[in-house]
């Protein structure tokens, strides 16, 4: 018998069940993957992530791992260019963008090192209930051909937007929104990128981060309508694309792609109630948005301490598990919404309001506001303060 199951081992899970056994609990983490392994992902971690990793005490292993340190953001929007650093989080200044192959394995290896038990190669195929409540799962492991029961005071899946768990409970969708966007990767080498360069287009965004080994990685998004042409020739659709920002195209032609394109067009925008008797949610699979700002690993990190939080409340008898994983979801959905709405306005692909121009171009003029400013993009800096009437005024007033 467990404390906590989790499905899943990358973003979500592997910090989610780190954490809990770091805390005494026995806890079972399990996955389908082998890691190292790849996954579609953005790769960026905003310095609200960093904070986490640092906190964690696995910041030195990202950093170890050849991938360099990020410390500006430069935003081409067509008209002009703000660059700066983004506001530091809880005194961490820098992003990085891994490799998930690197990634997900620390991750992965730092849940075992606090003492979770970790199965690779493991299918989870039912969760079992008592009726009333869930009480462990039903899988198979790789090497077995007998069904594997395991069993838990909560079951945490951890297992993405298409979440078993979630549907086997029957998690209901709220805020859902329609799908935006379809997004194309690709890595090249040989490449100069030292910041994070995102160029903003008519229906188009780019983004450009180095990554590990040299490497830079380069992400295009189109309108979701634009899928089916696009992906009927990927190369020239995305080549076309990164013509639109000419700086970056003339060190992609002098460079190589030293990788297949990969992409999606299953980009959904939604929340799911993330908590029930027995079992509960994190990571994409508690909610998930249009990853254009690349907002994703970072959230995860967030909601695995919020989850682990609430549920060593639940487990040490501190607090009644329902009241301790409802405020979860309360404090998850606090974080989440302002940036997840802000996330949705900018899969649109639209160009920005009146309103949006005069602020970017009075940022031009102000470096602190710009710094705060992309830290309210990437959860530095809260949204509601940095939009608020009165710095908004303060901002453009004092170009006017």
């Amino acid at each position: 018998m467990y404390d906590a199951i989790v499905v899943g081992a990358r973003c979500a899970g592997s910090p989610t069940a780190m954490l809990l056994a770091r805390q005494g609990h026995r806890v079972l983490l399990v996955d389908r993957a082998v890691f190292p392994s790849d996954t579609l992902s953005i790769h960026y971690i905003h310095q609200p992530g960093v904070a986490r990793l640092q906190r964690w005490g696995l910041l030195g292993q990202v950093a170890a791992s050849n991938c360099p340190p990020i410390r500006r953001l430069d935003f081409d929007t067509g008209p002009f260019v703000l660059s700066g650093p983004p506001a530091p989080a809880d005194g961490v200044a820098d992003g990085y963008a891994p490799r998930r192959t690197v990634l997900d394995k620390i991750l992965v290896d730092a849940a075992a090192a606090a003492g979770a038990e970790v199965r690779e190669r493991f299918t989870v195929e039912a969760l079992l209930t008592d009726g009333t409540r869930v009480t462990g799962i039903r899988g198979r492991e790789h090497s077995r051909t007998h069904p594997v029961v395991e069993k838990a005071r909560i079951v945490i899946g951890a297992d993405g937007p298409h979440s078993l768990v979630a549907r086997s409970v029957g998690a209901h969708k709220y805020n859902e929104k329609p799908v935006f966007t379809c997004a194309y990767y690709a890595y090249w080498r040989g490449v100069s990128v030292v910041s994070a360069e995102l160029y903003a287009r008519p229906d188009r965004m780019i983004i450009a981060a180095p990554t590990n080994h040299g490497q830079v990685v380069v992400i295009v998004y189109w309108p979701i309508r634009a899928f089916q042409e696009m992906r009927t020739d990927i190369e020239r659709h995305f080549l076309e694309a990164a013509a639109l920002a000419p700086r970056l195209a003339e060190r992609l032609a002098k460079g190589e792609r030293v990788e297949r394109f990969r992409g999606t067009a299953d980009l959904p925008n939604f929340f799911r109630k993330p908590c029930g008797p027995g079992w509960a949610l994190v990571g994409d699979a508690g909610y998930h948005k249009d990853p254009i700002t690349a907002l994703g690993i970072s959230d995860a990190f967030r909601d695995a301490e919020l989850l682990a939080e609430a549920v060593h409340e639940g487990l040490s008898g501190s607090r009644p598990m329902e009241e301790a994983l409802a405020e979860y979801q309360r404090r998850r959905d606090q974080a989440a919404v302002p940036l997840y709405e802000l996330t949705c306005q900018n899969a649109a692909l639209q160009p920005p309001p009146p309103e949006m121009q005069a602020l970017l171009a009075a940022l031009r003029a102000n470096p602190e506001q710009t710094s705060r400013f992309f830290g309210a993009m990437t959860g530095a800096v809260p949204v509601a303060d940095f939009f608020a009437p009165e710095n908004l005024k303060r901002v453009v007033g004092e170009v006017a």
